[in-house]
């Protein structure tokens, strides 16, 4: 048996490329405190340019919420990510939103999640900016935000993810 003792050691890191086209947008930022306190975890949020969710990962549609207006990822690591389309939209019951994943699916980076109307967002919800965030981040030693305005969807990276080494607490 062989052992890569690098690896045992090292800190695995997750690429998360950007959901949706548009500007990047500090929690801190957002008019609601939830997650400008980051009350369900830390991220970066984006106002969007346009209507359409991708996923931001090579992953698993871990739970979509029957409104459309959320939904949670799992990376093959079993990390949760959580992408909330727009503020206060839970209110909206559905209206303005498509789904279309599937509670369980396997998804690839790119791969089209949600559409929603943005004008309807706009005139219906407190905004359309839209946190991605870590809910779990007690697995998570940082994350590394790259120094970017604007973001295209599926392309450009939104933050990258250092991950506790859960390995170093084995026993061999």
């Amino acid at each position: 048996m062989s052992l890569n003792v690098f690896n045992w050691f090292s800190n695995k890191i997750i690429t998360v490329k950007a959901p949706i086209t548009g500007e990047v947008v500090s929690l801190k930022s957002l008019p609601d405190k939830v997650f400008a306190e980051k009350m369900v975890g830390d991220g970066r949020a984006i106002k969007p340019f346009e209507g359409t969710v991708v996923s931001p990962i090579d992953g698993l549609v871990k739970q979509i919420f029957s409104t459309g207006h959320a939904i949670v990822l799992e990376t093959p690591e079993h990390l949760s990510l959580l992408i909330h389309i727009g503020l206060d939209t839970v209110k909206l019951k559905g209206r303005g939103f498509e789904i279309l994943a599937k509670q369980g699916e396997r998804v690839i980076t790119g791969q089209t999640l949600v559409k929603f109307d943005i004008d309807f967002i706009k005139e219906n919800a407190l905004s359309t900016i839209s946190p991605v965030v870590l809910p779990e981040m007690e697995r998570v030693i940082k994350i590394e935000k790259p120094t970017i305005q604007w973001v295209k969807k599926g392309r450009d990276i939104l933050f990258k993810v250092v991950l506790k080494n859960t390995n170093r607490n084995s026993v061999l």
